[in-house]
């Protein structure tokens, strides 16, 4: 890993902007990788989900010592699971401590998702998140909730209870106005209860790729079904820019939402805003640029989560500039055109929603049943 000292992945954060990596495995942890990412890439805060950990578990005969420990003291598959994975998230947390205390609480966050199949039950939601904060027992660590109608009313509760959180799975702009006054409303609590709001931090996950693969494929159709040259090109022109456009909106209602008197009076308290925070950047289309979802939505107060990969790209040739507040009114054009080409974008997102659902529980039953085969491989006869 190069580190010139003109790598342009420094200079995102000039601009307000934060990078967290999407990816943790223990071999991360104990090489020293991560510490090299923070160093050498700037990454300020790690996210973590199930499917990530599959692809760390599985196979991976690094955790074997801790799964033949499990089986030992006659553990369930559930609490290895929970005793790998929480050993992770802790020693992540320790690694960016200095970057939470560097920032004043700005930055070195790591995230762990409460488990997926609770995507639509508040109060056990709500159970997990409490369980895994006085678990984990660490300053700087975020609990995933799914931005869904059953995950926000577990938000509120935890923002109140001062667990720190990143809101997930959020699609549609109208989520994310509903998770951002989910976090005051909690924060309210707190400060009508006489308590603290100023260690409190929360970003809320705004995904980006799945949005322009679900919405080209449907751009894809209508251009095979019309003869019309002119319009083939006006609906090839909008491939790749609505989850860039549907953002960019998003970020304004941010900005009316920090500027509203309920925002203010919590401010004055010392409460941070939650930052909107862009996840699923990784781009999925080879014809679009590799760093598509970072150069585009570089701007104040947000986080943007990358895969390695990206990470990489970016470091070699990201284009830094302020562009999150530019060409706003095309962004409503755009979204606009596509009701009239008679594509539902509110119809995309609650399906983006529940498969974004389905791509969580689908990998940690894979990994359960992955760990149960490897308990059973490792159990003494």
């Amino acid at each position: 890993m190069t580190t010139p000292a003109d790598s342009p992945i420094f200079h995102i954060r000039d601009h307000g902007q934060s990078i967290w990596m999407d990816n943790l495995s223990r071999d991360l942890l104990e090489s020293g990788e991560l510490q090299t990412w923070i160093t050498d890439r700037d990454v300020r805060g790690i996210t973590s989900n199930p499917a990530i950990f599959e692809k760390a578990i599985a196979g991976n005969a690094i955790y074997d010592p801790d799964i033949a420990a499990g089986i030992g003291e006659g553990q369930s598959i559930t609490a290895i699971y929970e005793t790998l994975v929480f050993d992770d998230i802790q020693k992540a947390c320790d690694i960016l401590r200095p970057v939470y205390e560097a920032s004043q609480g700005l930055d070195g966050y790591v995230s762990i998702e409460v488990s997926p199949h609770l995507a639509h039950d508040t109060e056990t939601t709500l159970a997990e998140a409490r369980r895994y904060a006085q678990t984990l027992d660490r300053p700087n660590l975020m609990i995933k909730i799914p931005g869904t109608p059953a995950g926000l009313p577990a938000v509120t509760q935890a923002i109140s209870d001062g667990i720190s959180v990143n809101v997930t799975l959020l699609f549609a702009v109208d989520s994310y106005v509903k998770t951002a006054w989910a976090y005051i409303e909690g924060l309210e609590q707190r400060a009508s209860r006489g308590e603290a709001v100023d260690g409190i931090a929360s970003v809320a996950s705004f995904f980006l790729s799945r949005i322009d693969s679900a919405v080209d494929q449907r751009l894809d159709a209508l251009i095979q079904a019309t003869a019309d040259p002119d319009r083939k090109a006006q609906l090839a022109a909008a491939q790749g820019k609505v989850a860039i456009a549907n953002a960019k909106i998003a970020y304004q209602e941010y900005k009316k939402i920090v500027a509203s008197d309920r925002w203010q009076a919590l401010a004055a308290k010392g409460a941070r805003m939650q930052r909107l925070l862009w996840a699923s950047t990784g781009t999925k289309n080879p014809a679009y640029s590799d760093v598509l979802y970072v150069d585009q939505l570089v701007g104040p107060d947000t986080v943007n989560t990358l895969p390695p990969a990206t990470i990489e790209a970016c470091a070699d040739h990201c284009d830094v500039a302020s562009r999150i507040e530019t060409d706003g009114e095309a962004a409503h054009a755009l979204l606009a055109n596509l009701q009239d080409w008679g594509i539902d974008l509110d119809h995309v997102m609650a399906e983006l929603l529940e498969d974004g659902i389905t791509k969580f529980v689908q990998p940690f039953d894979s990994l359960m049943a992955s760990l149960a085969a490897k308990v059973q491989q490792l159990t003494p006869p």
